[in-house]
């Protein structure tokens, strides 16, 4: 089976879903950020801060054409969609499933995060202005859950649902 690759906005809860499809689906779980922190011996903020977001961008596509593109599960950055080539390759290479979630929710699941270089400052004018440029991105997905208020049994059978009915060739 193709790789599912898990996109949404931060706080949209991929990496959540993404550890409980990968044991409900006992494939492995690769999270981008974590992978790319790994490679660079450095944390997401530090490389914003070092070396800006372009460079961090970079690293994310090419992160992207080396993790597994057979029988894994991978979930990525909020901003992975931002490049073109990059929405061309998760729409072509695996199943591109976009976790929805209403700015509101998001609000409240990073009030207290800090560790989110593109929400400092003005936290909740960022929130909204980010998800706003970004949701004609993520709404290019094969597939969009919405995550708002949904329980995560609810959102892994959701895309598990939606993909085997992909690979039956329906697409409801």
């Amino acid at each position: 089976m193709k790789s599912i690759y898990l996109t949404g906005f931060m706080g949209a809860g991929k990496t959540t879903a993404g550890e409980a499809l990968g044991e409900a689906m006992k494939l492995p779980v690769y999270d981008m950020d974590h992978e790319i922190e790994e490679q660079q011996q450095q944390t997401v903020t530090d490389i914003f801060a070092d070396q800006g977001e372009e460079a961090f961008r970079e690293m994310e596509s090419r992160m992207l054409r080396e993790l597994p593109r057979e029988d894994s599960i991978i979930t990525t950055g909020g901003g992975i969609i931002i490049k073109e080539d990059n929405r061309q390759w998760l729409a072509t290479q695996g199943y591109w499933v976009y976790l929805h979630c209403e700015p509101e929710e998001i609000a409240k699941r990073l009030a207290n995060d800090e560790s989110r270089p593109l929400l400092s400052g003005e936290r909740k004018q960022n929130l909204h202005r980010l998800f706003s440029e970004r949701l004609p991105l993520y709404s290019q997905a094969h597939i969009v859950v919405d995550t708002t208020g949904k329980s995560l049994d609810e959102i892994v059978d959701r895309i598990m649902k939606r993909i085997k009915d992909m690979e039956m060739g329906h697409t409801s």
